[in-house]
C-alpha cells in the first residue's frame, strides 16, 4: 500500500509565496501600462481641452452637432447653431474643438 506521509516528505518543495504571485503581479503591471495609464492621460488632455474653450471657438458636441461658442461660463456654454438660434450646453458634452479663435 502507498504511504501518503512518505509521499509528502519525498523532497518536493513548495514554491515561495512571492513566486506564486509573480504572474499576477506581472499581469497587473502590463494591464496598468497598456490600459489604465493611457486612459488617464487621455482624460487629462480632454479636461484641459474643455477648460480652454472660449468665446468664438467652433466645437463639436458629443451629439454630433457643430456650433460656435457665443458665451463661456464655468460649467456651461452658450452656443449658436444658426443665426439667432442659441442653446446652452454643458462643457462636459463637448467632444472636440474644431477651430480655435
Amino acid at each position: 500500500m502507498f504511504n501518503f506521509v512518505y509521499a509528502q516528505a519525498s523532497g518536493a518543495q513548495q514554491p515561495s509565496l512571492l513566486a506564486s504571485f509573480m504572474p499576477l503581479i506581472l499581469i497587473f503591471v502590463i494591464f496598468y501600462f497598456l490600459l489604465i495609464r493611457p486612459q488617464q492621460k487621455k482624460a487629462k488632455e480632454h479636461k484641459a481641452l474643455l477648460d480652454s474653450i472660449k468665446r468664438g471657438d467652433q466645437i463639436l458636441t458629443s451629439g454630433g452637432v457643430i456650433c460656435k461658442v457665443t458665451k463661456a461660463d464655468e460649467s456651461e456654454l452658450t452656443v449658436e447653431f444658426a443665426p439667432n438660434v442659441s442653446v446652452k450646453v454643458l462643457r462636459s458634452t463637448v467632444a472636440d474643438v474644431i477651430k480655435k479663435k
